[in-house]
């Protein structure tokens, strides 16, 4: 067994999308090679509905997956295949946007006007790009959770974890996808394919990962060279810690324990040509994209 040592760890940075929703980005927009297969990861987090309820209006997606984790409150969704619904706390939809699809998405609160979630956005390979649209909604109730003798317990999206397996399936990156949370002061061995690219996002309490920097925020010691970090303070919130390769992964949670995703899929290692919400692989195609957008023909025939 290796262990994944850190490569890098940041802070999300503020920034806003749609028609004014204001969030943090873990990373996007970027280079892509860094966490192929994924693309971006926003955290949708907000108490002032002014600063979200203008949502994210009809826009269009085409050669990539996105994954909606909701925490708190709902988001209603629609798209130009007639589709529509509302996804509750604690559900997932995956949407395969392939060859081209048009949607919105309006985030609500709940009662006392919270609203919590993240979008994950996978790349496509280059036979799938153009693959018929697709989604699969999954109620909060349909996520499996497995708890641990130490109180740790998991919510497994997708992928397959301590012998559950997530209901989401079918997805081009193969991915993992967990929603882990650890008690207080307690350290965890995880496992993960070995040369899958793997990222954590703290987005709540603080704690270590072996072999690496505390996320930013967490003040730390090492008592003696080469041994555990201490946590001295917790602040590690919206942290996003990327690793290398190995098969397992070592967390430490901190005195108020700590609350993560973990999320792992196969690189496609291929060119990519990016323009907002569309991802191809060339600039060719990406302006073949922006024609069909611009002369009505980038819904393609389904069957």
């Amino acid at each position: 067994m290796t262990f994944r040592p850190v490569t890098s760890t940041h802070q999300a940075q503020p920034t806003m999308e749609g028609a004014g929703v204001h969030l943090h980005r873990a990373f996007g927009f970027g280079d892509t090679s860094e966490s192929d297969p994924f693309l971006l990861l926003d955290d949708f987090r907000n108490e002032d509905p002014a600063q979200y309820q203008r949502g994210f209006p009809w826009h269009p997606h085409r050669g990539i997956e996105t994954i909606t984790y909701v925490l708190e409150g709902t988001v209603e969704h629609s798209d130009s295949l007639g589709n529509s619904g509302r996804l509750g706390a604690g559900s997932v939809q995956w949407m395969t946007a392939g060859s081209g699809i048009l949607h919105q998405e309006m985030p609500l609160g709940n009662a006392r006007g919270q609203m919590h979630g993240f979008q994950l956005w996978a790349n496509l390979p280059a036979s799938l790009k153009m693959t018929a649209p697709r989604y699969q909604d999954i109620a909060g109730g349909d996520v499996p959770v497995v708890t641990d003798d130490d109180g740790t317990s998991v919510r497994v999206i997708t992928g397959d974890f301590w012998g559950q397996r997530g209901p989401v399936d079918g997805i081009a990156a193969d991915p993992l996808y967990l929603d882990v949370s650890l008690p207080p002061s307690t350290q965890k061995v995880l496992k993960v394919d070995t040369y899958a690219s793997t990222f954590a996002y703290v987005f709540a309490g603080a704690g270590s990962f072996k072999d690496a920097s505390a996320p930013q925020g967490v003040l730390v010691e090492k008592e003696v060279a080469g041994e555990e970090l201490n946590i001295r303070d917790m602040t590690g919130n919206r942290t996003l810690v990327r690793f290398g390769t190995g098969d397992e992964i070592t967390v430490r949670s901190g005195e108020q324990g700590m609350r993560f995703l973990l999320v792992s899929g196969q690189p496609i290692k291929e060119p990519v040509a990016w323009h907002g919400p569309i991802v191809m692989n060339t600039q060719a195609e990406l302006q073949q994209a922006l024609r069909d957008l611009q002369n009505g023909t980038f819904i393609q025939p389904v069957g």
